[in-house]
């Protein structure tokens, strides 16, 4: 599983035209299911990421949680963390999980997180998304269940 994790002042996302999910300050994660991927793994990565101090504190050390901060989440499916980009120039997206598998296990993440951030929105699964934020920082950071 992979997340990519951006700390944001503001962000959306819109199908259609849309705006299906809209936070203010908080993190916009790309999630990347792989094909070995479970609710075990999903459970590791969702207490690593819930727990991430990356916020400024009154010192501006990065020292303060999402908890701390009162920050939001907004969580969009991106099978594409798992292109594999070694042989030509058209990744290959084997490694991604199966639809059926992957749509479960981003389920399973937003409701998890629902039990610990007061805010949690999303996109939609499969579906051709427009997805805008203003990075804070910037500041991302990549967090691969394989270095858990």
């Amino acid at each position: 599983m992979r997340f990519v994790i951006q700390v944001c002042t503001d962000a959306q996302v819109t199908i259609d035209g849309d705006v299906v999910g809209k936070i203010g300050k908080g993190f916009t994660v790309l999630i990347g299911v792989g094909q070995d991927d479970t609710k075990e793994i999903a459970d590791k990565m969702i207490k690593k990421l819930i727990g991430m101090r990356i916020f400024s504190d009154e010192n501006g050390k990065t020292n303060l949680a999402l908890k701390d901060v009162g920050g939001e989440l907004l969580l969009i499916s991106q099978f594409t963390l798992y292109a594999d980009c070694k042989k030509g120039n058209r990744p290959s997206f084997v490694k991604a999980g199966a639809p059926d598998m992957a749509s479960d296990l981003y389920e399973y993440i937003i409701s998890e997180c629902k039990k610990q951030i007061d805010v949690v929105e999303r996109g939609q699964f499969g579906a051709d998304m427009k997805v805008s934020l203003t990075n804070d920082g910037p500041f991302t950071i990549i967090l691969d269940s394989d270095d858990l």
